[in-house]
């Protein structure tokens, strides 16, 4: 393949990258009905279509549509874990998603009774972190959480962030006439969905989530943080608030952060994510599982999640015109292409090389024909509603290891 052919694909491949960048626009069982009662005949919410029974390793179990929208938070209005949830004001509530779009799966209840338990619940991220925000609120008659055990009230997050869909539990392995569920757990498990068990409130002393697998470290920083408000005891009603993130990975690896891989967040991503509100009431067992999905067994198989698109800023939120771009420089070579992201109504570009040279196309590629480490480059757009620009100093630095230019470098 000549040098010309093997530019041109090397270009192409940075030019996939960068479209790709720029559309940034589904167990462990529990053998005490502590958790779950597994006995059940799920029944018919009011609010809710009749759930699936499907098997979760049978085909035809999905992630479900119509979904739900994550908010986007201004890189300037990060919101603080810090217990005061005015950094959620901005949001709108056409974010919230209610216990109205839940179901109690135990079939003990056949609809919602606000006045013994309410839930709102916020999802927010920011464009650059790898992080999942959330405001949980709700209202409970009855608050339990006085026990040193698995027992709590507790709202359950399950996450796959990369819709790699399937089970994710050791009950629920693929192979398990071959493989012990034991194995399962430490080399299976939470791996490519993770599974968070959030008390609402923890007992005094009791750490503030169970991560369902061996990687225990998803629940420090700084891969999540956490802050509680409320004032109530166990065994009495009232109000609680919570804020917190988490990062999701598309392989947490047992053996640490180090060898896992982060779930990459950009506008417009759809992914797997749901929860469930598991109600003690102080008697024997639950009062109720109210769930998001469709599926009770949506805890160990994240197919049957509820799909959430990470949303771009809100118009109120931004300029009328912002100027952004990226670029990719052709691997040993001085060829550089060019991709605008700059937001509004644009007609007009005009790109400054740093070498002399210009364009006024909207995504060029330009060859330098000097190696040379501190290029300044400049876009400028404008349209019917302003004018914008965005500089950057040295970012775009070029070297030709097989053809250099042999021009001094000063």
């Amino acid at each position: 393949m000549s040098r010309r052919a093997i530019m041109k694909k090397m270009l192409t491949i940075g030019l996939s990258l960068l479209a790709l960048a720029s559309t940034a626009t589904p167990v462990l069982s529990v053998e005490s009905s502590e958790l779950r009662d597994f006995t059940y005949e799920p029944q018919l919410s009011t609010n809710v279509s009749q759930p699936s029974k499907l098997n979760p390793q049978q085909n035809g179990v999905q992630v479900s549509e119509p979904g739900f929208k994550v908010f986007q938070f201004p890189r300037t209005q990060i919101p603080r874990i810090d217990g005061d949830f005015s950094d959620w004001d901005i949001v709108p509530d056409s974010y919230s998603v209610g216990i109205d779009e839940m179901w109690d799966d135990t079939g003990k209840h056949q609809g919602t009774d606000r006045s013994t338990l309410d839930v709102k619940v916020k999802v927010g991220w920011v464009n650059g972190l790898n992080r999942l925000y959330f405001l949980y609120e709700a209202y409970d008659d009855y608050w339990d959480f006085n026990q040193l055990s698995l027992r709590n009230d507790t709202y359950e997050v399950i996450v796959d962030a990369d819709l790699s869909g399937g089970p994710h539990t050791d009950e629920f392995r693929l192979n398990p006439d071959v493989k012990p569920r034991i194995d399962a757990f430490f080399e299976f498990q939470n791996q490519h969905a993770q599974n968070y068990h959030i008390m609402t409130p923890p007992t005094e002393g009791k750490s503030w989530t169970m991560v369902w697998g061996p990687q225990q470290w998803l629940k420090y920083l700084p891969y999540a943080n956490y802050a509680y408000d409320y004032a109530f005891s166990h065994g009495e009603g009232g109000r609680l608030r919570m804020e917190f993130y988490i990062t999701p990975f598309d392989y947490a690896s047992p053996e640490g952060p180090e060898k896992s891989v982060e779930s990459r967040l950009y506008e417009h991503k759809k992914i797997g994510l749901c929860w469930a509100v598991i109600d003690y009431d102080g008697g024997e067992g639950n009062n109720g599982f109210w769930n998001l999905s469709k599926h009770h067994q949506v805890y160990g198989n994240a197919s049957m999640q509820r799909l959430f698109t990470l949303m771009p800023l809100e118009p109120q939120l931004r300029k009328a015109v912002e100027c952004d771009w990226t670029f990719y420089v052709v691997p040993d070579t001085r060829t550089v292409s060019f991709r605008d992201q700059s937001y509004g109504n644009i007609t007009h570009w005009h790109w400054d090389f740093g070498d002399g040279s210009t364009s006024d196309e909207q995504n060029p590629v330009h060859t330098y024909q000097r190696d040379f480490a501190h290029y300044v480059v400049t876009l400028t757009v404008s349209g019917p509603e302003g004018e914008a620009r965005q500089c950057k100093v040295w970012e775009v630095c070029v070297r030709d290891l097989k053809n250099p230019s042999n021009t001094p470098y000063d």
